[in-house]
């Protein structure tokens, strides 16, 4: 967890910050393939020099961006799980539980799908 430490640390709330570290662990040792890096300040997670997921903080949420064609595939299922989208984003509220499958499912989904990407953005 170093690579995320300083960002973690900036959180102020003690909840938010260990729910952020919670969702940040859990994708480290389920994807272990994957890079943590902190980039334009959020810390996210590559593949193969490619872009799969970040993450970022608001007072009312967590904000995940794993890149429009993700948000387009997966709306429904965000919405089932009570997240609200933007085409760029969904927000995970601090009160709201983390539907891990989602999140899995959304990562699986952008490792296969960028496997032979040359870029870091789709």
């Amino acid at each position: 967890m170093n690579t995320f430490s300083d960002f973690l640390e900036k959180i102020e709330n003690p909840d938010h910050r260990n729910k952020l570290e919670e969702i940040l662990n859990w994708i480290i040792n389920k994807f272990p393939e994957l890079n943590p890096v902190i980039k334009w300040n959020q810390p996210m997670f590559t593949h193969q020099g490619t872009f799969i997921i970040a993450f970022s903080v608001s007072k009312q949420h967590i904000a995940v961006a794993p890149e429009d064609a993700v948000i387009l595939k997966f709306a429904k299922d965000i919405e089932k799980s009570g997240y609200e989208h933007t085409k760029r984003i969904f927000r995970i509220k601090w009160k709201n539980p983390i539907d891990y499958s989602l999140l899995e499912k959304i990562i699986q989904f952008n490792i296969l799908d960028k496997a032979d990407c040359k870029t870091f953005w789709r």
